[in-house]
């Protein structure tokens, strides 16, 4: 085998012809390597749609690479010879190229980069530069504050890339932020595009064929798969989006309805997560979208504040908090995660409608997972590493960067208020507003002490009861613990003799 100068590893996550490992290469003396191992497969149980996502995707890059002039090695999963994990790979083919250098970007997982990190090997390390904010820009920006609030982040991020800014500095609208315009339930006279679909190529056949045969006893349909696995397809379902989703996007972001897993949602995530799309770009073609006067205020600056301020923000403070961050419980919770989240089969609607579409397609959108899923978990007292799991397993666009902050600490608090301010609970009452979903719920979401009451209710409250110790004192729960106070003690106690039944059921391992 050719010795070379200089071996790049590209990971699954890291497909963009841009990266920053990548510039420089020569296609005589350079060569890139991509593994399939079984250990980023299988470490939580992966949604067989996720693990096709990325493995079609890598086979696309590489034979894009190849039709670049670039030399490429790649590694099956059912290569006789592959070792399974990522560094062995890479210290195989250090011992077979002889490379004079190893280069990689960034990983998007503190577990894998550590595990390259003390492989051995001598790797030439590059920033991603994929994000606008790089690890230390923001550890730069977090130090000294005893808390970090993204809009502060966000309005950084703002100055810094010119999107959505005056010529004076001052923000487009006069406010930074335009969330309170975001929060509209879906009308019964809107309709949703239906969604863009890509069929299956001979490569992603055959990787379709090799997820079936390995991973068929993860949880999550295969069948329904139809995502984008190259540039040239990402780039056609953001300008869908662009064209039927974008204007309505800003008013109808929050909603939920039933049957509906996407409504306005681009479903872009897992396309840019893995380098498929590139977020200036998205972000450029949104702001140029409100200043030719096609989509409004509030659906352009939600947009982007949801790429340059939430999504840079929760990576920011992964990689400044990590490796503890993960052990964070706030609340002490240690109760396993029910059964029905791997397979949606609970009475509760809301629930079994959010569960459902994740095995089916891999995907629900924020609120879904923030304020049904997560907002159950939270209420139920399940531990942070079990939910954290069950997000970064069934999501297509979940990695550990991202998913570990939003659920540990936006979904669970587990960081007592370190990324989020307050606990994002919630009573049916929520659900009932932003969704459908209680319409054909076997619980009443009218009731909350009743055998037939609506969960969320009498868990909220239930919530709120044994953890007063740690919130009362919390500025923005003020309002709230003020209703609880005023409740007769008989409607608290109703309230929680119905929250210690419905946890007690979950202890034996029931469904609700």
């Amino acid at each position: 085998m050719n010795k070379v100068r200089r071996l790049c590893l590209v990971l699954g996550d890291q497909l963009s012809f841009d990266l920053a490992s990548l510039q420089g290469l020569n296609t005589e003396r350079d060569a890139v390597l991509l593994v399939e191992v079984m250990e980023e497969a299988s470490h939580v149980p992966h949604h067989p749609q996720k693990i096709t996502l990325v493995f079609s995707a890598m086979r696309h890059f590489a034979k894009a690479l190849q039709q670049r002039g670039v030399q490429v090695r790649y590694v099956t999963l059912d290569d006789p010879q592959n070792t399974g994990s990522v560094p062995s790979e890479l210290r195989r083919w250090q011992s077979l190229m002889q490379p004079d250098e190893l280069h990689l970007n960034e990983c998007g997982d503190w577990r894998l980069e550590q595990s390259l990190k003390d492989s051995g090997l001598s790797i030439q390390w590059h920033a991603d530069t994929r994000f606008l904010c790089s690890r230390t820009e923001f550890a730069c920006w977090a130090e000294g504050k005893k808390q970090l609030r993204m809009e502060f982040f966000y309005r950084e991020m703002r100055r810094k890339s010119g999107l959505l800014i005056n010529g004076d500095g001052t923000p487009v609208g006069g406010s930074w932020n335009f969330d309170a315009e975001n929060r509209k339930a879906l009308p019964k006279r809107v309709i949703a595009p239906l969604p863009a679909r890509f069929s299956a190529d001979s490569i992603t056949q055959e990787v379709l064929a090799l997820v079936g045969k390995h991973f068929a006893h993860h949880y999550g349909s295969l069948d329904s798969f139809d995502y984008p696995v190259t540039h040239a397809d990402a780039q056609a379902l953001w300008e869908y989006f662009l064209d039927y989703g974008l204007a309505a996007f800003g008013d109808y972001q929050d909603a939920m309805a039933s049957d509906e897993p996407f409504l306005f949602h681009a479903r872009i995530s897992a396309a840019l997560n893995i380098g498929l799309l590139d977020m200036r770009q998205l972000c450029s073609d949104v702001e140029a979208a409100y200043w030719s006067g096609s989509i409004a205020l509030n659906a352009a600056e939600g947009f982007i504040r949801q790429l340059i301020g939430w999504r840079e923000y929760v990576r920011g403070i992964y990689w400044l908090k990590m490796p503890d961050y993960a052990n964070s419980n706030f609340f002490g919770n240690s109760r396993p995660l029910p059964g029905f989240y791997w397979t949606g089969e609970t009475k509760m609607n809301c629930m079994r409608q959010a569960i459902g579409q994740s095995l089916e397609h891999a995907y629900a959108h924020h609120i879904q997972r923030l304020m049904v899923t997560g907002n159950f978990a939270l209420l139920a007292g399940i531990a942070p590493s079990q939910i954290c799991n069950w997000y970064l397993a069934i999501y297509m666009d979940a990695y550990d960067w991202v998913e570990l902050p939003n659920t540990l600490a936006m979904v669970m608090h587990a960081d007592g208020g370190y990324l989020g301010s307050k606990p994002y609970c919630a009573s049916g009452q929520y659900i009932k507003r932003m969704s459908d979903y209680c319409r054909n719920c076997e619980y009443k979401v009218s009731e909350s002490t009743t055998v037939d009451a609506c969960p969320f209710n009498s868990l909220y409250w239930h919530f709120l009861m044994r953890h007063s110790d740690l919130l009362y004192g919390n500025q923005r729960m003020g309002m709230v613990y003020k209703n609880l106070q005023r409740m007769p003690d008989s409607k608290q106690q109703a309230l929680w003799q119905r929250g210690e039944a419905l946890l007690a059921k979950l202890d034996a391992g029931e469904s609700l």
